[in-house]
């Protein structure tokens, strides 16, 4: 048993300088970047705003309007059915109705006043 530890230590001394000992340093960073300075002056991105609240009206007329109001209180996204195509309508500023293409929501509570194409304004509440 005594003879086996100088032995092991031998062993591990061998191994141990077989490691790499050059002196010259390590490139890490590979190549310099040709577009580093644009994206370095670029503007800040703007995420899009997220859905803030999700609510369906019904109409004066008794029909559903389904209107998702966004985090940037000035966009809404209109759809007329529940698996329609939305009409994104914008507002000047927070707090203004939300309008585009004939469309235009008034109010982003539980009650509203929304004008659809061929069709007059009309009080909707939830």
């Amino acid at each position: 048993m005594k003879y086996y530890i100088p032995l092991i230590a031998a062993a591990s001394v061998s191994l141990l300088s077989a490691c790499n000992n050059n002196k010259e340093p390590e490139v890490v960073g590979g190549p310099a970047d040709p577009m580093a300075a644009e994206l370095a002056n670029a503007a800040p991105v703007e995420l899009p705003p997220s859905v803030k609240a999700n609510k369906q009206f019904r109409c004066k007329d008794n029909s559903l309007i389904f209107v998702d109001f966004m985090s940037d209180d000035k966009t809404a996204l209109l759809r007329t059915e529940k698996g329609g195509t939305a009409t994104s309508l914008k507002a000047a500023e927070a707090g203004q109705p939300f309008t585009a293409e004939g469309f235009e929501v008034s109010g982003s509570g539980d009650d509203v006043t929304i004008t659809v194409p061929g069709k007059g304004a009309q009080a909707c509440h939830v």
